[in-house]
């Protein structure tokens, strides 16, 4: 079992490492592969949600429809403007179709890293705009309106 100490929001969180031995997903930097910081998050995030998806590195929302409808309010607060009002592509690229930038977001711990900790361009981080609770319901909305097939999606280069 890996002991880490991370911080989420100000806090030690030691024990959701040392409590659960399935611990395995460590985030890193969409472009740099570094650690993300956790440190850095807004407040609220902690969640049993995000405790979770830290061992599973899948998201416990892409099923809760309640979730889902609070991801969509919060992407066209803060991300609408860019991405357009149903994820179609304005100054940001479209988030509904098989062409992606980034081949990480095809895995909701790449979503999360991209989200967390920005990438190139425009899209800078996240985490002063959303705690990481919120980024997973982002993330659930963002899944729930996918028209593409993964297969068969294109890389942006």
């Amino acid at each position: 079992m890996k002991v880490k100490n991370i911080l989420i929001a100000g806090t030690v969180a030691t024990t959701i490492w040392a409590a659960h031995a399935q611990a395995e997903i460590t985030p890193r930097h969409a472009l740099t592969g570094e650690v993300l910081d956790l440190s850095y998050a807004k407040k609220g995030g902690n969640t049993e949600a995000f405790r979770k998806f830290l061992e599973t590195g899948k998201n416990p929302y892409n099923s809760d429809d309640a979730a889902i409808e609070e991801g969509h309010s919060l992407f066209l607060t803060g991300c609408s403007g860019c991405h357009g009002h149903e994820a179609e592509g304005k100054l940001g690229p479209g988030l509904a179709d098989d062409y992606w930038t980034y081949p990480r977001g095809l895995t909701d711990q790449g979503l999360f890293e991209i989200l967390f900790g920005g990438a190139n361009g425009m899209m800078g981080p996240q985490y002063v705009n959303f705690n990481t609770d919120e980024m997973l319901r982002i993330m659930a909305w963002l899944r729930s309106i996918y028209q593409g097939d993964p297969k068969k999606a294109k890389w942006l280069k």
